[in-house]
């Protein structure tokens, strides 16, 4: 880190240990850009990597009664801590791609000590095949450190998980009063490393603003814990926070007892505000307007709100900028087979921003009147290809995480043209709504383009929820859209929601029938099940009336933390009981078992039988219809180069070998100069009007006839899209 910055911006723990949380590189790329001085570090997978370096583990060990510990799990590891001490390090190495070689050792389970979550291991021949050794030891590797965090959060850091910290004390806080009472007690081991490396970062950078990021409810007391930090050993230094936790959870904050620990809260995207901020502290500009902002103003609560006017448009942002993050620091985490969870763990993806916002903004249970879903903007395809050139230059990384709340279909294709053009060699993946715009030929260019795989929200899988929620699909449709994707090779995940107000039981058992034909049907790959909650920002959280519900809290606004709303609904069924069935029966299915399990058989108690057909899902996905081209649609061709015209055929070089067509000399010709015309180089793909004039021209037949007949079909699979 450089010595002396203007602002030094915080990634506190705990996040994803494979990869950076990327605000601070927005943050820096923008601020960089309007003249400042910025340093930023992730304390996150810095103070994990220093917590289990062997001097950190033998001072915790050296502190522990053995006596005082009454689980016997935990006693097996303090025994064998000595083993732990040890290899702690060795395997953070292995995870972070150091090593390799020792996977073979890790794998034959006689390496490592084996604790309580080796109890439920799966079969890994059967998880992982006799020769995925490297993802086998990945696996091992990581239950290995998953028992040594449990013990250390069960014996001395109760607020420590492996990948967040503290969550529990924020994602309810009606007051300050739990925090203060952390805020005020000695650090324990976990934070009293993240104080150590804070100070160091913060005397080498001298900043004059330090700002610290809270995305998540499990960021929030080492956030403040830092702030304190800085208080006491460097009052000159002005402090902030911002992130989605305060944007959605403090926007009608009246405890002023947390500005004891921090001068500014930021809400929303935080540019305009964390620049007027700069230009007061940094510049001494009088004239700074603040805004999105609490702070203290002669002891008395103030919020400046947007100004709409002076807001940083995300269409005109700079590259973010990773440099001065600790790339080689980062894990690879796999703790299950289950392909979707090891992306979010496994990897180094590099984080971007397709468009600001989402394009939707409807869904009824979604925060849609906050900034960060409401308005939306986009960068341009050009934009994004260069912004990942940049990045990837950056970090080292050639894999990206579009982490949009829904990323637009229309963009989508626009990135998946230039990535083809500029023959990047990415791989990337990205959250989506299961509209009707991804059809068969998009979703084959998404994947030319290097996407692998892709997320979104099936929520409750029945149609009269799907339009309550005013999610904008059908079951048809989301059945159609998972068949494209997963057709093309792209993976699919799908959220799923239980528990919204007036849903019945028989539709939530309909609903586990549809994801049960979806996985089994090879539609949808992964899938995960979350409980309904109510958020003080969705339409529904707004107007609960509307929906069957109300709250019941006894007052309007907590004077701390307000997100998340306490409610009562009439519905049919044990949530719990329903929570437990639909997981287990989720996870059998994600491992390909229990599809001719009765439905009623994951629940413990009674449930009514599904009402769906057996083939709802194949015959929704089979009976999609083919697209008819539009004039402006775009044609392109992925195929291989023409071996040779002979005797009215045509063959084409394929990946997995040639395919021939039988068709006149004259289309022979033609499809032989054609598909020269319209590859990805081209850099403006030709329009269907213009393919379709030109096929007439040359051959005087209409190019229906090729097109929808028995040559078009093999064609399309050779490599012909038509968007």
């Amino acid at each position: 880190m450089n010595t002396s910055c203007d602002i030094l911006l915080i990634t506190p723990p705990l996040l994803q240990l494979n990869t950076p949380y990327p605000a601070t590189a927005y943050l820096k790329g923008f601020l960089v850009d309007k003249g400042y001085r910025v340093d930023h570090a992730d304390l996150g997978i810095e103070t994990f990597v220093e917590l289990l370096a062997s001097d950190s583990l033998e001072q915790l060990f050296s502190g522990i009664v053995f006596e005082k510990i009454s689980e016997q799990h935990l006693r097996q590891i303090y025994i064998q801590r000595e083993a732990y001490i040890k290899f702690a390090p060795i395997i953070v190495q292995f995870l972070q791609g150091k090593n390799p070689e020792l996977a073979h050792r890790i794998a034959s389970r006689q390496y490592l000590p084996e604790a309580n979550r080796f109890k439920a291991i799966t079969d890994l021949e059967w998880a992982f095949g006799a020769h995925g050794v490297q993802e086998k030891a990945q696996h091992i590797a990581t239950l290995f450190l998953e028992d040594l965090c449990t013990f250390i959060q069960e014996t001395t850091s109760p607020n420590f998980e492996l990948i967040r910290y503290a969550e529990k004390l924020s994602l309810y806080s009606p007051t300050f009063d739990k925090l203060l009472e952390q805020l005020q007690a000695p650090a324990d081991p976990v934070m009293a490393i993240m104080e150590s490396l804070l100070q160091i970062k913060v005397e080498e950078a001298n900043p004059t603003v330090v700002g610290f990021t809270v995305p998540f409810p499990g960021n929030l007391l080492a956030a403040l814990r830092g702030c304190q930090l800085i208080k006491r050993e460097f009052p000159h230094i002005t402090t902030l926070i911002g992130g989605g936790y305060p944007t959605t959870e403090l926007r009608n904050l009246s405890d002023t007892r947390i500005f004891n620990f921090t001068d500014y809260i930021i809400l929303d995207d935080g540019l305009s505000a964390i620049h007027a901020i700069a230009q007061r502290h940094i510049d001494k500009s009088e004239i700074a307007k603040l805004q999105s902002t609490w702070y203290l103003e002669a002891g008395k609560l103030t919020f400046t709100p947007e100004i709409k006017e002076d807001n940083a448009h995300f269409s005109e942002m700079p590259c973010p900028d990773f440099n001065g993050l600790p790339h080689h620091l980062y894990l690879s985490l796999l703790d299950g087979p289950n392909p979707m969870q090891q992306l979010w763990s496994n990897g180094r993806w590099n984080k971007l921003v397709l468009a600001h916002g989402c394009y939707w903004a409807k869904c009824t249970f979604c925060d849609t009147s906050l900034p960060y879903i409401g308005r939306f903007e986009p960068k341009t395809a050009i934009q994004i290809a260069d912004e990942m050139e940049q990045v990837a230059k950056q970090t080292g990384s050639q894999g990206f995480h579009f982490v949009d709340e829904a990323a637009p279909p229309k963009l989508l294709k626009e990135l998946s043209l230039e990535i083809l053009q500029r023959g990047l060699a990415v791989s990337w993946w990205t959250n989506i709504r299961f509209e009707a715009s991804f059809s068969a030929d998009l979703c084959r260019l998404m994947a030319a383009a290097g996407c692998i795989a892709v997320s979104g929200g099936l929520e409750v899988a029945s149609e009269r929820i799907l339009k309550l929620i005013k999610k904008g699909v059908t079951l048809s449709q989301a059945a159609q859209v998972t068949g494209n994707f997963s057709r093309a090779g792209i993976m699919v995940h799908a959220y799923l929601m239980y528990g919204f107000p007036t849903e019945t039981l028989q539709e939530t058992i309909d609903s586990l029938e549809v994801v049960r034909q979806l996985v089994q049907n090879n539609n949808v790959q992964s899938g995960f099940w979350h409980r309904f909650a109510m958020t003080e920002h969705s339409p529904i959280g707004i107007n609960p009336d509307n929906f069957g519900t109300k709250r019941t809290t006894t007052c309007n606004q907590n004077v701390f933390a307000n997100n998340e709303v306490p409610f009562s609904a009439k519905l049919d069924y044990n949530l719990e009981m329903i929570g437990e069935g639909l997981r287990t029966a989720n996870y059998n299915y994600m491992l390909g078992l229990g599809f001719d399990v009765p439905l009623s058989k994951w629940f413990s108690g009674k449930t009514p039988q599904p009402t769906h057909a057996k083939n709802l899902i194949k015959n929704y996905t089979d009976s999609g219809l083919e697209l008819i081209p539009t004039d402006y649609m775009k044609v392109i061709w992925l195929g291989g180069d023409v071996i040779q015209v002979k005797d009215g055929e045509i063959t084409f070089a394929g990946k997995s070998g040639t395919q021939t067509i039988r068709c006149t000399q004259v289309q022979s010709e033609w499809l032989k100069g054609i598909t020269k015309r319209i590859t990805t180089r081209e850099l403006e793909p030709m329009t269907y009007k213009t393919f379709k004039e030109d096929y007439i021209q040359c051959t005087g037949e209409p190019l229906e006839v090729l097109i929808f007949g028995k040559q078009g079909s093999i064609l399309r699979k050779c490599g012909l899209l038509i968007f």
